[in-house]
């Protein structure tokens, strides 16, 4: 599904502009890669793969209205294939160890993270050296303030007044570049 991306994407963003075949294509096409998706994950396989992807193709359709045009529409459409996965489960209260990298992490949402990556980089090299610091190692490292400040030779209190001016600056210059 990752390699037609672009493909789907045309097609849920003509469904999301009311285009009613551009619609039924594109629910035609992810039905296949759902199955293949649900029977790789079901110890039974078949007939519950195929439930649950009709539940799944029900939910995309239903909640097409939250999609994101910006972002990728495969990593939409697994996120929701993998919580009607994890609600059969708890339906059926099968327990199930499952790897985390099956059902955590898909290939798309990894793209989409790399690509993420790239752009907090860019944005926070916007920065000044000791505010983007700061915020790399309390709002991406997960270190307290304290543990922050420590690390850059400031007070707590300097270091929430810098990561919090910083944010403020970051947020000015997003909002101004989608105007």
């Amino acid at each position: 599904m990752i390699d037609r991306e672009p493909h789907l994407r045309d097609l849920m963003l003509r469904a999301l502009d009311g285009d009613a075949a551009a619609a039924r294509a594109l629910l035609t096409e992810v039905r296949g890669h759902l199955v293949d998706y649900y029977r790789r994950r079901l110890p039974s396989g078949g007939s519950e793969a195929e439930d649950l992807a009709q539940e799944c193709l029900l939910a995309i359709h239903s909640k097409r209205a939250t999609y994101d045009r910006r972002l990728p529409f495969s990593s939409w459409a697994f996120a929701i294939a993998r919580y009607k996965l994890i609600d059969h489960f708890r339906r059926t209260g099968r327990e199930r160890t499952v790897p985390i990298d099956t059902v955590a992490v898909l290939p798309s949402e990894r793209a989409v993270h790399s690509g993420a990556r790239g752009d907090l980089a860019k944005i926070l090299s916007t920065l000044p050296v000791t505010q983007r610091r700061l915020i790399e190692d309390v709002r991406i490292q997960g270190y307290s303030f304290a543990e922050a400040a420590e690390r850059h030779g400031l007070s707590e209190g300097a270091a929430k007044l810098r990561v919090h001016r910083a944010l403020k600056s970051l947020a000015e210059r997003v909002s101004a570049n989608e105007r």
